[in-house]
């Protein structure tokens, strides 16, 4: 088996091929099944070796996003992925439980609230842990393809983006994965904010859904930046020629369009019912939803403007209820209970954002998600092949 395809010259591929995964702790799983499914296609047509970092120029994820990216970026001691796509769920039932563990008895709400004010609800040690064994010291440029992870610096208040691409001009974003994950996954009043030095540079790090819950857009940034070097390998390729980018974005779904909440309600509410409510975190939930849904609406807008649309899946499910909404709730009950989700979700009809009512909508024709994955499959399959049978591999970062 060979290694990762990269972005070669024109000459020997069509395609800028992307794999974006969202932020949303738990229902992570959800992703990983839609994954597991994708993977398994890719190796009914090239073989039962076949991985799917192997068909991704660029990985990006927030928060529980990245780390699953990381988990199948990271190289293990044979250079090839740490995890399959068929490891993903399993490894959510086994250490999800551990991550957030739950606590039980009729004064449950009571102590997670109090934990609520006065620190985050999980220590983040098991996490810590986990990463660190795993990943070891492994660093960001030792990745198998180019990932792109988003964080935000507390102390400077902006986003910090972890980028394959920044490495060679910044040499100080060469950081250990394991912090990239601690640092993504922070999650404010979940777990802790994460510290870390690399050189002479220090990062204070929270949630990477505060700047990008839905971090495909960065993705396709950090590419164009790339391109816009007029790189002489990449003549006829143009920043915005969308035609030549293959995006496949992995939501960790939303709750049912159904009310929860309304302003007559909110308009009450100080900081404990912003902060904890109904089982869920208002305000961590809102702004982390708006900017994924922004990020879609853009793609969508983006893919149809330049006749790509076809070059652009969204696999998303909004019909989450109750605890399966949450992102943190571990119990066995609502791990299955998501990964029924997942399996549900592939059978559901293709939708995508009616960019002028901001609606989504099952596309005409489209097939299901299942049916669509088996198309994405064939063109990644194709892409890897056409690249293969001609010169030898560039890598996207220089």
């Amino acid at each position: 088996m060979t290694s990762p395809i990269s972005l070669h010259p024109p000459t020997s591929g069509n395609l800028i091929t992307v794999l974006n995964i969202d932020g949303g702790g738990i229902r992570g799983i959800i992703p990983g099944v839609i994954l597991q499914y994708l993977e398994s296609e890719l190796q009914k047509l090239d073989g039962k070796e076949a991985m799917l970092i192997d068909y991704f120029d660029v990985v990006s994820g927030t928060s529980t996003g990245g780390l699953i990216t990381t988990m199948i970026a990271a190289p293990n001691e044979d250079n090839r992925p740490l995890f399959a796509g068929k490891d993903i769920v399993p490894f959510y039932l086994e250490h999800g439980p551990k991550i957030f563990k739950q606590i039980g008895g009729p004064f449950a709400g009571l102590i997670k609230l109090l934990k609520t004010l006065v620190g985050p609800r999980y220590n983040g040690k098991y996490l810590k842990d986990l990463v660190t064994r795993l990943l070891g010291t492994t660093k960001l440029s030792q990745t198998l393809t180019n990932i792109v992870i988003p964080t935000f610096d507390i102390k400077n208040m902006q986003p910090v983006i972890f980028s394959s691409f920044q490495v060679p001009r910044e040499p100080n974003m060469d950081v250990q994965l394991a912090d990239v994950c601690m640092g993504t996954s922070a999650a404010p009043t979940y777990l802790p904010a994460h510290y870390f030095q690399n050189g002479d540079r220090e990062f204070n790090l929270i949630d990477g859904g505060m700047a990008a819950n839905n971090p495909s857009l960065l993705a396709i940034g950090e590419v164009t930046r790339q391109l816009m070097k007029a790189d002489p390998y990449f003549p006829s390729i143009t920043p915005l020629d969308y035609t030549r980018y293959l995006l496949i974005s992995l939501g960790t779904g939303t709750q049912k369009h159904t009310p929860k909440f309304d302003a007559k309600m909110v308009s009450k509410w100080g900081v404990i019912g912003w902060l904890t409510n109904q089982g869920s975190t208002p305000l961590i939930d809102a702004f982390t939803q708006a900017s994924a849904d922004l990020v879609d609406i853009h793609n969508n807008t983006v893919f149809e403007a330049l006749n790509s649309v076809d070059n652009y899946l969204r696999i998303q499910d909004d019909t989450l209820t109750g605890d399966l909404a949450s992102t943190d709730i571990a119990t066995k009950e609502n791990l299955d209970g998501l990964v029924k989700i997942g399996e549900r979700l592939l059978d559901k009809p293709v939708s995508r954002v009616n960019i002028n009512t901001g609606v989504v909508e099952p596309v005409p024709n489209g097939g299901t998600n299942r049916e669509a994955l088996k198309r994405f499959a064939k063109r990644l399959s194709d892409e890897r092949k056409l690249r293969e049978s001609d010169v030898p591999d560039k890598p996207l970062v220089e």
